[in-house]
């Protein structure tokens, strides 16, 4: 299994750097075990969902983990002041963050770098090319602090485009985001608003919120040839007992249990046993989803489009086997869908979840 095989050729202009408005407008490519493919917008989910269905949603919440700032120590030629970047990337036990710093190699243990007039931190060590860093604030004034100052940690691939600005604050966040601690969004849940989703429970489909916390890894680059020597980065999910309770519920009374994105397909099938039977679930999940995986309880995905040689893109190879992903994002290309986390969507139901 090659990284080439998950390649495919994607016109720079296709990446979205800008979702669609109203967020339900975004065009959802359906694709029905091997039936044709159909091109619908996100609305047609009502339609495409069955009565007794259940949306697993993730529920995390996406911090602005993006801060400029300036870095100040005392020297013996007087006291040192420049420019720092800092990206956050995930919580220590201890209460500490460990984050992208820009540049690393200037700065020093013990030095204390300022962002606003409330919130500042103290570098506290290195490791593995991250700084350590420590806030003066905890809790909610710290999570007030950091949404005031903090800018949305964009994709790379729109970053490199566009500056984030005061409207990601809205976009990059789903209307159900409670749980905080993301630094990436998950993308198919920015399709839904609060209408869309009254009008899928009002036809029977229910809804289950878990929570994985989504870490600036997943835009991390495959680089081993052979994909099986790829090594996943971990992140922390949470599915909760009423949660795992709600999903056997549904798998008993013959539903089926369709994760929105692949952050909530992979807390889902880390917490699920062989047999499909759902646990509770508090910890790190690195699970690989790669061809010739049995999935255990999901049985179909909505998701966005992935990047080429990507280990989503190898996810959803395994949802819908190699062949039809191939084809799937050939259509998709040729009929000008917006690619990644502000593009477009697509229903994958693999053939034998078909109804």
């Amino acid at each position: 299994m090659k990284l080439s095989d998950f390649d495919f050729d994607l016109p720079d202009d296709l990446i979205a750097v800008r979702p669609a408005v109203p967020r339900t407008s975004a065009r959802l490519l359906y694709a029905n075990g091997d039936g044709p493919l159909a091109d619908m917008s996100v609305m047609d989910l009502v339609d495409l969902f069955h009565p007794g269905d259940r949306l697993i949603l993730n529920n995390t919440r996406v911090i602005p983990a993006r801060l400029f700032g300036k870095r100040h120590r005392d020297s013996a030629q007087g006291p040192v002041s420049a420019s720092i970047e800092v990206t956050l990337l995930d919580p220590t036990v201890d209460g500490d963050w460990t984050a992208l710093v820009k540049p690393l190699k200037k700065v020093k243990e013990g030095e204390d770098i300022v962002f606003s007039d409330d919130l500042r931190a103290t570098v506290i060590g290195k490791q593995d090319g991250q700084g350590v860093l420590r806030f003066n604030l905890t809790g909610e004034a710290f999570d007030d602090a950091l949404f005031a100052a903090g800018a949305m940690p964009l994709p790379p691939y729109i970053a490199a485009k566009r500056p984030a600005d005061a409207q990601d604050l809205v976009d990059y966040q789903t209307v159900f985001a409670r749980e905080t601690g993301a630094v990436a969004a998950p993308t198919a849940s920015l399709h839904f608003d609060d209408g869309l989703l009254e009008l899928i429970r009002a036809k029977g489909v229910e809804t289950t919120e878990v929570t994985l916390h989504v870490g600036a890894g997943t835009f991390l680059p495959v680089k081993v040839d052979d994909v099986r020597d790829h090594k996943m980065h971990s992140e922390r999910g949470i599915v909760t007992q009423e949660a795992a309770d709600e999903m056997n519920a549904t798998r008993a009374a013959g539903g089926r249990i369709i994760p929105v994105g692949t952050t909530a397909l992979r807390l889902i099938e880390s917490a699920a046993t062989d047999d499909g039977t759902m646990k509770a679930w508090d910890g790190a999940t690195d699970i690989f989803i790669k061809p010739g995986y049995a999935f255990k309880i999901a049985d179909a995905l909505m998701t966005n489009f992935h990047l080429p040689k990507s280990t989503l893109m190898m996810l959803v190879s395994a949802m819908m086997g190699t062949e039809k992903i191939k084809e799937i994002y050939a259509h998709a290309v040729e009929n000008g869908y917006r690619f990644f986390s502000y593009g477009d969507s697509s229903l994958l139901v693999p053939e034998r979840s078909v109804k």
